[in-house]
């Protein structure tokens, strides 16, 4: 952990990816000051987020179903997976319960293979401009994030990441982006150079 922290960026953000991690491993990473982490399944962060510190800020790094947003909308620090608007709709209705905002990421399909959720980038730029976002009181759009095909070739991975990067800065002033989440294990230092 404390080498991969120490090979990033300081205006990069390490979300630790904690999913079947045991409890032991995610304390020793909070022990050595990692706040950031991110889970895929509801059951196994709502589990994890009973167990361990209050101030860790969980992420929902996985797709996420509308019926399974009420069960981590009283803590969950950002949700990265945001790929309709019924989501979000959901995600804003659940913060008001909750009497707070949830930061969302909106999911951009960047992959060439056609295995990933998110909206493409004709529908991204129709989204944002819609009268609907304004409704959404209790959400807090921060930015994008888009995973990149699952191949060795990293041209490919390059040139999506590029392209999402290309997006992000476009939007960033005009709707306050403050994140753009790319990169796993396998193609995070890729993703940082983009």
């Amino acid at each position: 952990m404390n080498k991969i922290s120490n090979e990033i960026p300081k205006n990069v953000l390490l979300v630790a990816v904690s999913k079947a991690k045991p409890i032991s491993d995610i304390k020793i990473a909070y022990n050595s000051g990692q706040l950031h982490f991110g889970e895929n399944k509801i059951q196994e962060l709502t589990e994890k987020e009973n167990k361990l510190p209050k101030n860790i800020k969980w992420h929902m790094i996985g797709h996420l179903q509308r019926n399974k947003v009420k069960y981590i909308a009283s803590f969950i620090y950002m949700i990265h997976s945001v790929d309709s608007i019924k989501l979000l709709k959901e995600i804003n209705k659940q913060a008001i319960k909750n009497n707070r905002n949830i930061n969302v990421l909106i999911q951009v399909d960047i992959s060439e293979d056609s295995t990933k959720f998110g909206f493409s980038f004709e529908e991204i730029n129709k989204l944002l401009l819609i009268e609907q976002f304004k409704e959404f009181q209790n959400v807090s759009i921060k930015g994008l994030m888009g995973m990149a095909s699952l191949t060795s070739d990293k041209q490919l991975i390059r040139k999506e990441f590029n392209n999402l990067n290309d997006l992000y800065k476009n939007f960033k002033n005009k709707y306050s982006f403050e994140y753009l989440s790319m990169g796993m294990s396998s193609d995070y230092k890729i993703a940082i150079k983009c």
